[in-house]
């Protein structure tokens, strides 16, 4: 749920901490039923809970999960350890219960929502465990706003407190803003850089957003938080209709879309939850009241592995608590700050200070070839052709073969920037296998309506293959994943013979496994004994299985 648009099902990868752990989550589209669906146990497996905190008027949020361990500790004065152990004990959550002051209504819709919530004591455990590493910040911010601390508990409302949360409506992040109303309260989003998933930026963002709603409605936060969801005109409208009919213009009046007549309801149940958990003999989980982040300058732009070896810290750590970057570096046009553990940060800046600008991106040498463009050799390197021009000092787009360039290249295999735009798509299309994957390059005039009916799909389907909104705007050339039945009468297959050229460190059975043959078949069709071995260059004939997707 977020401002102006509806919400629909999100996708988290979590990773988590022995003593003070931070669950963070990669979000993509799916469909599955409330249990879990794990793909395996190692590194990059992905576990799917479905999470659905009501029945009226809620979209079910899908989270791929997996933990990671932070070491993040509260950072504590000495000189003052004492008082501020005794307040770190405190459980953040309670504390910010305390100061609480909404009346919660004894009503059907509020009675619905905490009914399901105390039935799904575990669902409030993973929001928690993914809420740790922010909450003290988020709590401060909104003290600072001087705003009902309520509004603490709507990230859970949103997007279950994922900063890597979307929707089919383009909204995205833990707040879950829509692009547009994004960049209207501050958070800018490139090609490097989505601010909307940056909690911090994110944050601030939200509130002054909030500031501004409860203002317009003169006052009436319900009305504020009816808008936060579906836009402040469709509020108003709702008011100036039941003025004209003579009825009441409480929010519990008004008629308005489904999911926001629950919406309001969900974040007051919360509410009640939290600060009568002992009536309700509910378990809230404990956050100590502790700062366990610190927000950290690096005034230029770094790699995110560099930045992470300079932080102690894995890069999945790093990217966990640095959700707004798209890419394997930072933006080079900001913002220019990194959150860590608060134990490591001083040590971190320390670290960044000796490394000269230069030094935080790795650098290739390349030499410009027959057909290379800027725009073709910034796809080759995963940058951006901006980047090449400045640090080349060009002043056009042209250049002649035989040029050198320097180009930043990512310091290690873009697979380990796991929560790159890169990386989660591939893991969306992934955990989306049905039937049989084809890809599709947008043509001029292609729209997702005119593709549905060529493959006999539906357009939200085609969008959530690709991590896309069927609102969104396709480009040109881009390329779509899309899933055919095995039994499609579209689908035909041929055989096709090709020739493939031995590598280095190639074996028969690698060759086999890549075109998806038997290593007997490869001797056949190619006279091999066991007794001879393959030569770099040598030429194998493959017989493999094209299918062919009719027009």
């Amino acid at each position: 749920m977020r401002p102006h648009q509806p919400r629909v099902c999100c996708l988290l990868i979590n990773k988590f901490i022995p003593a003070a752990a931070a669950l963070f989550c990669l979000s993509g589209c799916a469909t599955f039923t409330e249990e879990h669906a794990q793909s395996g146990n190692d590194d990059t497996s992905v576990e799917y809970v479905v999470e659905e905190p009501q029945d009226e008027g809620v979209v079910p949020v899908i989270h791929p999960s997996e933990t990671v361990d932070i070491e993040l500790e509260p950072d504590i004065e000495e000189t003052e350890a004492e008082q501020a152990q005794r307040l770190a004990d405190m459980n953040l959550w309670e504390v910010a219960a305390d100061q609480f002051v909404f009346d919660v209504p004894n009503n059907k819709r509020v009675n619905s929502q905490r009914a399901w919530y105390l039935k799904h004591p575990n669902y409030m455990q993973r929001v928690s465990n993914r809420a740790k590493p922010f909450l003290h910040h988020i709590v401060n911010k909104i003290t600072q706003y001087d705003m009902p601390m309520e509004m603490v508990l709507l990230p859970i409302v949103e997007s279950a407190f994922d900063p890597f949360a979307y929707s089919h409506g383009s909204a995205a992040g833990m707040w879950q803003f829509i692009e547009g109303t994004g960049l209207r309260f501050g958070m800018r989003q490139s090609w490097w850089y989505d601010g909307r998933r940056d909690v911090i930026a994110s944050t601030d963002g939200a509130l002054a957003y909030l500031t501004y709603l409860h203002e317009y409605f003169d006052g009436n936060w319900l009305h504020a938080l009816a808008a936060y969801n579906s836009g402040e005109g469709r509020v108003r409208s709702a008011i100036r209709k039941n003025k004209r009919l003579g009825k009441p213009t409480d929010f519990w009046s008004l008629d308005l879309p489904r999911e926001t007549r629950a919406y309001v309801p969900k974040l007051l149940a919360l509410a009640d939850i939290l600060k009568n958990h002992e009536q309700y003999d509910f378990a809230w989980p404990h956050i100590d009241n502790a700062p366990v982040i610190e927000v950290v300058p690096i005034n230029s732009q770094i790699d995110l592995a560099f930045a992470a070896d300079l932080a102690g810290l894995t890069l999945r750590e790093l990217s966990a608590l640095n959700p707004g970057f798209n890419r394997w570096a930072t933006d080079p046009d900001g913002p220019h700050y990194l959150v860590v553990p608060a134990s490591k940060a001083d040590a971190f800046a320390q670290q960044l200070a000796e490394v000269d600008n230069k030094d935080r991106l790795n650098w290739q040498r390349h030499q410009v070839r027959r057909g290379d463009s800027l725009l073709k050799i910034a796809n080759q390197y995963h940058t951006t052709v901006d980047i090449i021009k400045r640090v080349n000092e060009l002043n056009s787009n042209m250049i002649r073969q035989g040029d050198h360039l320097m180009v930043p290249v990512a310091l290690q295999s873009l697979d380990n920037y796991v929560f790159s735009n890169e990386q989660r798509l591939e893991l969306l299309q992934q955990t989306e296998r049905k039937g049989h994957q084809i890809t599709h390059t947008v043509k001029s005039g292609d729209t997702f309506w005119d593709l549905a009916r060529k493959y006999d799909t539906t357009s939200r389907s085609i969008a959530k293959w690709n991590g896309m909104a069927p609102k969104d705007t396709l480009r040109l050339g881009q390329k779509l994943v899309i899933w055919l039945d095995e039994g499609s009468e579209r689908l035909t297959t041929v055989n096709r013979k090709v020739t493939y050229t031995v590598r280095r460190g190639d074996s028969l059975s690698r060759i086999a496994n890549k075109f998806k043959v038997s290593v007997t078949q490869l001797k056949a069709w190619n006279d091999l004994s066991n007794k001879k071995y393959l030569q770099p260059g040598q030429k194998l004939t493959v017989i493999v299985d094209v299918t062919k997707v009719a027009s």
